[in-house]
């Protein structure tokens, strides 16, 4: 299911005041902690976001009231020859 190239999610904990939107727009991926902060399903801290949840993560990254939240490539880097 998860892409090992693919996006991964990212939460600023700085940022983040576990309002929980990203909880409901993505409980696919993220659950609450015992105080009500997101975290990942899979235990990682930086889930992987399957391609058929990229719309929706997407979707919680846009409205994320606190900016805290970011998606990235997890594609290596290639070297030029």
């Amino acid at each position: 299911m998860n892409d090992p190239h693919g996006a991964r999610l990212q939460i600023d904990w700085a940022r983040c005041d576990g309002r929980g939107l990203c909880i409901e727009l993505l409980p696919e991926l993220l659950t609450r902690d015992d105080w009500g902060f997101p975290i990942s399903r899979d235990g990682s801290r930086e889930p992987a976001v399957p391609a058929e949840l990229r719309r929706h993560a997407d979707r919680a990254v846009a409205n994320c009231p606190e900016l805290a939240l970011r998606l990235t490539s997890a594609e290596p880097v290639r070297r030029r020859r």
